[in-house]
């Protein structure tokens, strides 16, 4: 079993929310909750469950949710397909991604019935240093990210043409130094020159021994 405890900061309000996982054979059960489901006394209010297979299938009751993977080769290179389909909003979305090799890669996101369809290249320099430059054919505009691993940090860069947004993020994911990830956005366009500091804390607890006793279940 495992359980993660998310934190959202920003300047004008926060929230919370925890997740349980719990193995079942093949498949894993996993339960979320958000603050609104306790604040204002018990509710169903932020509550979703889901079922999910890694790597195959995960299904989400709350917003019934369809998501299908399958992997493939392409010439001998492995092509990655996911399908997602939502029946909240009625979308359905494919994604696919083509390694050529471990330094290369080429990914697609398509939203069917819809011009919304976005081109990613990806290419990984000196196995630290990663370049990714996206074209949004919905929005006919390219996006720019830039990111760099030192050890358990990862800094990355990001700017949106279209929207003259620059992100700057700074993540950690370590086993003995926890995990968070701080985002500082900023906005360019016409005369707005403003800021807005997002932090992001979430810690992951393994084995959760001392709130539940299943036997055979750690």
């Amino acid at each position: 079993m495992k359980a993660s405890l998310k934190g959202r900061y920003t300047n004008d309000k926060s929230t919370a929310a925890v997740t349980l996982f719990v193995n079942a054979g093949d498949a894993k059960l996993r339960a979320s909750m958000t603050d609104a489901t306790v604040v204002k006394g018990p509710s169903l209010n932020g509550l979703t469950l889901a079922v999910e297979k890694p790597g195959f299938f995960i299904i989400d009751y709350d917003d019934f949710r369809f998501q299908f993977m399958n992997s493939v080769r392409v010439a001998e290179k492995p092509l990655k397909l996911t399908y997602i389909h939502s029946r909240g909003d009625n979308r359905t979305v494919v994604d696919g991604s083509l390694a050529f090799d471990s330094a290369n890669k080429l990914s697609a996101n398509y939203m069917l019935g819809t011009r919304n369809c976005k081109l990613k290249y990806s290419y990984v320099h000196g196995g630290a240093t990663t370049l990714e430059p996206c074209y949004d054919f919905g929005k006919n505009a390219w996006d720019f990210a830039i990111s760099r691993r030192l050890y358990d940090d990862v800094f990355k860069a990001t700017y949106l043409t279209l929207s003259k947004d620059l992100a700057l993020e700074w993540s950690r994911n370590s086993k003995f130094n926890g995990t968070f990830k701080v985002m500082l956005l900023k906005h360019y366009g016409g005369d707005l020159l403003g800021g807005r500091l997002l932090l992001l804390m979430q810690s992951l607890y393994d084995q959760v021994k001392s709130f539940f006793s299943w036997p055979g279940s750690f």
